[in-house]
């Protein structure tokens, strides 16, 4: 019989590092991006999809699975979830085409969805009062330093090897998290009945896939009047109107339809894909719009920063990776004051602190940002914001989980979850779009002075904007004039430094959310009830 309480411990490290897959998987891959566009081709369209492919599935998805797991076992959701993450990084690594290594990245997402609503869970319902403050700091000082050592590794791996083992990476961790899960943490589910809210799911991913390529491809095909062709399959859209406003109609039908469905399962006695009765608890509520503006905030700089470093400032993706690892040890420094702190200061305290930093370390990334940026300063600004990143991110997630019930921590870490993946959702096709539209507008208008054609002008713009910036070095190389090469640079450093004043904005925005959880959790309000608390293991 394994002692699974005296691994419990172990067990915490092996879930650390399990979500630490799928949160390393991303910031690997912005560092990868620069490369990937070079070695495929693919446009600045494609760029925002390689991240929203398997954001928009992940976000779409982890309500279900949070369910899911509470029914048929966490554990076991989590095991399936490595297995289908690490399973589709095979086919990310050998993908041929930019649309191949979208599909894989779809597939990603289903496995990221599986895995971090059932570390939350699990997590919920292994420890109990102050161990589990200590284990959601852990846990979230992991994500916090991973999520920044991330670029470092992935620009080793992308300028010693190839982008493609940023994905490859992943089948070693895979193998050795899922051993370890095995030998340390025991299954627990609740023994519910009532069948899968299928139909909210299928609402919920017509909500956020309508939503988020509304917000992408809008500048593509149209906010309104239709431009380019629209296809799909053997499909051509043949009307006027641009299929990005018929998207956002979609939209607002889904939530509507989402919302109704939900509450009409809730009264015919059967279980909905959110448990709305959580909506009722105070911290929960506020905490999960506070937790989903403040990850659109987040991603301003995890974007647009890689982009502009490698193709403006002409660094390599390691030397990239360098200097994104300011965040890391922003990251853990702050650890180390959450952990000083714990059960003296109240988390949301510290909640607000973490996002005051976050503001001022993307304030200061902004205000170094030009062609001619003096690189050194963008290491102070990034150590505060990974500061503020790493104080923010755990904590908030004990304030939002603190006072929901055990047996509907699936949902309850599935919904928080999915606040936050909307919000990264909607932060990397908010923030992308500023990047590459202003960066089109400023660039446009420059050449213009420049007394450049308009055939000429358009020719430029387009190659540096559906590049995502990596036209900028081939302007310089292909005999263009070099006020053209200085104004492409220009326009991107502007249209970056713009994109990180929008996060900044959202993130205030975040701020001021938090000032509704009120007093925010103290302490957890629930005493722990031993007979109980054993009845969700089997």
């Amino acid at each position: 019989m394994v002692d699974f309480e005296r691994r419990r411990w172990a067990g915490l490290i092996f879930i650390s590092v399990a979500v630490s897959l799928i949160i390393v998987d991303s910031t690997i891959v912005n560092v990868a991006v620069p490369s990937i566009v070079t070695d495929l081709g693919i446009s600045s369209t494609q760029v925002q999809w390689v991240q929203e492919a398997y954001t928009l599935v992940f976000a779409s998805l982890l309500l279900l699975f949070g369910s899911f797991a509470d029914r048929f076992g966490r554990r076991r959701m989590l095991l399936v979830g490595i297995v289908i993450f690490a399973a589709s990084s095979v086919f990310a690594a050998l993908a041929p085409t930019g649309d191949l290594l979208i599909l894989a990245r779809l597939v990603q997402g289903i496995g990221g969805a599986m895995i971090l609503p059932t570390t939350l869970s699990l997590i919920n319902a292994t420890f109990r009062g102050r161990e589990r403050g200590i284990a959601f700091a852990i846990w979230g000082s992991t994500i916090g330093g991973m999520a920044a050592l991330g670029p470092l590794l992935g620009g080793w791996l992308t300028t010693y090897f190839s982008w493609r083992w940023a994905f490859g990476i992943n089948i070693p961790l895979g193998i050795i998290v899922f051993i370890g899960i095995l030998l340390t943490i025991r299954e627990s589910k609740e023994h519910r009945a009532g069948n899968l809210d299928f139909v909210g799911a299928g609402l919920s991913v017509a909500l956020f896939g309508t939503l988020v390529f509304g917000l992408i491809e809008g500048r593509t095909y149209g906010w309104w009047t239709a431009k380019g062709a629209f296809e799909i399959g053997g499909f051509s859209w043949p009307f006027a109107l641009s299929p990005v406003p018929v998207a956002f109609a979609i939209t607002a039908l889904s939530l509507v339809g989402f919302i109704a469905w939900g509450l009409h399962r809730r009264r015919v006695g059967k279980s909905s894909l959110i448990e709305f009765s959580l909506f009722r608890i105070s911290s929960f509520t506020n905490g999960n719009i506070a937790a989903l503006v403040v990850a659109l905030g987040e991603f301003g700089i995890i974007l647009s920063l890689p982009l502009w470093l490698q193709f403006v400032l002409g660094f390599n993706a390691l030397n990239t990776g360098l200097i994104l690892l300011a965040l890391a040890v922003g990251s853990f420094f702050a650890s180390g004051i959450a952990g000083a702190t714990s059960g003296r200061v109240r988390p949301v305290v510290l909640v607000r602190a973490g996002i005051a930093a976050e503001i001022i370390g993307v304030v200061g990334v902004a205000l170094v940002i030009r062609p001619d940026a003096p690189w050194g300063w963008l290491l102070p600004a990034l150590f505060v914001y990974g500061m503020g990143v790493g104080l923010a991110t755990a904590q908030l997630t004990g304030v939002i989980l603190q006072d929901v019930p055990v047996e509907l921590s699936g949902q309850g870490s599935g919904t928080q979850s999915t606040a936050r993946q909307v919000g990264s959702a909607l932060g990397i096709a908010i923030l992308g779009t500023v990047l590459f539209t202003s960066t089109a507008g400023i660039l446009s208008t420059s050449l213009d002075e420049q007394g450049l054609a308009a055939s000429q002008r358009d020719q430029v713009v387009s190659a540096v904007v559906d590049s995502a910036g990596s036209a900028i070095s081939g302007l310089e190389a292909s005999g263009q004039s070099e006020a053209t090469a200085d104004a492409a640079k220009s326009a991107f450093s502007d249209g970056t430094r713009f994109a990180a004043y929008t996060a900044a904005g959202f993130l205030v925005v975040g701020l001021g959310a938090t000032f509704a959880l009120g007093r925010g959790g103290a302490s957890s309000r629930r005493e722990d009830n031993t007979e109980e608390n054993a009845s969700n293991f089997s």
